[in-house]
């Protein structure tokens, strides 16, 4: 019927856009499980007709190859068309590491132009290859594996499903070995020959380990005295009764030493009774503190990305990658680890109802790492909805893992941006499942090439491109090569994030925040304008050639 023949194109382009992002191909089964996570709904090959989706396929000799093996495993594939052949090819060569002249022309000038550059490591630009990446939980998941001691690689696969209860599949982040995915983080994790094999050996964090140690330690030597004690040194302290305790001399000489005495009494019955009534909330609580956000990227800057979150194209979250700002992401994972997986210092900083509010700063707990977020509602008595400001995404989670978030973890920058892909916008109005699935897959687990066109009502809008292939890949060219979105020369303000963007409602302008040390911005990479002749070049970003 006509019906089933309209259907029948618009799984064939469904199935298209699935298949070519994938590099190795899919089963039958994953292709139905990416059908389902695109649209909601099974794969309906009954109402074309088939009784499975192997069946269907076949039926699609101008979109899928299909290759069996000798275990009966299918693989299935994508034939380019006329359009898509590019694309195709680009894919299959996720792997490679050559560059394009015109790239390196304009890494040569960045490298000149920016101070904190160092030629000698070429590596440090975003312009050159980009290997596969893993996500920033995962790295710190696996340096906390090494903390204790070294690991031979062959124990490596056990040992870390004997400690998080899951297995590492290297693979779905883009690496062809387990030995590859470690040696992307060979900043802090060193493979060493030795007789019995390789040796995974930590070169951070064990130095400051029995230094942290003891830290903790110490608060629980603080928590073990006296109860009156302990309140009067937790009990927070006006100006003016600081003052009174740096003019004690002073002012013990005027007053009369009974009345002094009364007085010191007076105020340790007060402080108790006080406590007694309302539990008692540290002085280094944030209460009524807000992060504030990165400084903002100049017009036409290059800068190296991860894309955290994705909910369009139009509405999506990046990360900035560089050393120093990787660095203290993870360090501060690893800080707020310690201090909250220690009994004591947790129920110390645990929440009151009262505090349990919309807008308010706090820390939660996912699998044993301790995340900042805002809470956006309060759903029932024991959830609330939170906004993870360091990634981008809204969750609901338990008000039982809800904690205070210590002031000192107030001072780095929210590091999630909200971002629009520049100068495209939908077909069909509105973004399709199979265009979002696409870009998911263009954006999945890899350091990208962003750059930054403007920002439109806080968003900012960037090209987004994947350099590590031997020809580079423009986002917003494959998905108008795709049928899925037009090139409109102009950015459209999102109007996803019109309808909610949590960063705009908790997070201040960078700058503003108050009590909170400023991080200075540099992100390490060339932010300087590019000519008209480099632009047009190398970034294929003008009208003619879009």
């Amino acid at each position: 019927t006509s019906k089933q023949a309209q259907l029948m194109e618009v799984l064939k382009k469904e199935v298209r856009a699935m298949l070519i992002a994938a590099k190795e191909g899919l089963t039958p089964a994953q292709l139905e499980e990416q059908y389902m996570a695109m649209v909601c709904k099974p794969l309906p090959f009954r109402d074309v007709g088939f009784q499975s989706t192997l069946e269907l396929v076949t039926h699609m000799p101008e979109v899928v190859r299909v290759s069996s093996f000798k275990n009966g495993t299918f693989i299935l594939k994508a034939v380019a068309d006329d359009t898509t052949k590019g694309i195709a090819k680009l894919v299959a060569n996720q792997k490679g590491k050559s560059r394009t002249k015109a790239w390196k022309r304009t890494a040569t000038k960045a490298n000149a132009a920016s101070p904190s550059m160092n030629s000698k490591n070429p590596q440090q630009s975003p312009l050159n290859a980009r290997s596969p990446i893993l996500p920033a939980t995962l790295k710190a998941e696996l340096q906390d594996l090494l903390r204790s001691s070294p690991l031979l690689l062959k124990d490596f696969d056990q040992a870390f499903l004997r400690r998080f209860g899951w297995a590492f599949q290297y693979t779905q982040y883009g690496f062809s070995s387990m030995l590859e995915a470690l040696r992307s983080m060979s900043d802090v994790i060193a493979v060493e020959q030795t007789k019995a094999g390789s040796l995974l050996v930590l070169k951070k964090y064990l130095a400051n380990e029995r230094e942290q140690e003891e830290m903790l330690q110490d608060e629980a030597q603080k928590e073990k005295v006296p109860q009156i004690e302990a309140q009067e040194e937790e009990m927070p302290h006006s100006e003016a009764q600081e003052e009174e305790v740096a003019q004690g001399e002073t002012q013990e000489e005027e007053v009369p030493r009974g009345e002094m005495m009364c007085l010191r009494e007076s105020r340790e019955y007060s402080c108790l009774a006080a406590e007694l009534v309302i539990p008692g909330i540290p002085p280094d609580a944030v209460q009524d503190r807000s992060l504030c956000s990165l400084p903002p990227l100049k017009r036409r800057c290059l800068v190296g990305v991860v894309v955290e979150f994705v909910v369009s194209p139009s509405q999506f979250y990046i990360h900035i990658c560089n050393r120093e700002t990787s660095y203290k992401l993870q360090d501060l994972m690893f800080e707020m680890r310690h201090l909250y997986s220690h009994k004591l210092a947790s129920d110390k900083y645990v929440m009151p109802e009262s505090a349990v509010r919309p807008g308010q700063l706090c820390c939660v707990m996912v699998s044993n790492w301790w995340y900042r977020v805002i809470i956006h509602r309060v759903i029932s008595d024991q959830e609330v909805e939170v906004f993870y400001a360091d990634y981008g995404h809204l969750q609901v989670v338990q008000k039982s893992r809800l904690r205070f978030l210590k002031w000192h973890f107030l001072n780095l920058p929210a590091q999630a941006i909200p971002c629009s892909l520049a100068w495209v916008k939908p077909v069909e109005g509105s973004w399709s499942p199979a265009a979002t699935l696409l870009f998911k897959n263009l954006c999945r687990f890899k350091e990208l090439v962003g750059v930054v066109d403007e920002y439109v009502d806080g968003i900012l809008h960037l090209f987004l491109c994947d350099t590590s292939t031997k020809e580079d890949v423009y986002f917003h060219c494959v998905l108008r090569n795709m049928g899925f979105a037009d090139i409109c020369g102009e950015n459209i303000p999102s109007q996803e994030f019109k309808e909610l963007n949590p960063l705009a409602l908790y997070v201040q302008p960078s700058g503003k925040q108050e009590n909170a040390e400023l991080v200075e911005q540099d992100f390490g990479l060339q932010q300087e304008s590019l000519d008209a002749d480099s632009e047009a070049a190398s970034l294929k970003l003008d009208g003619a050639e879009l």
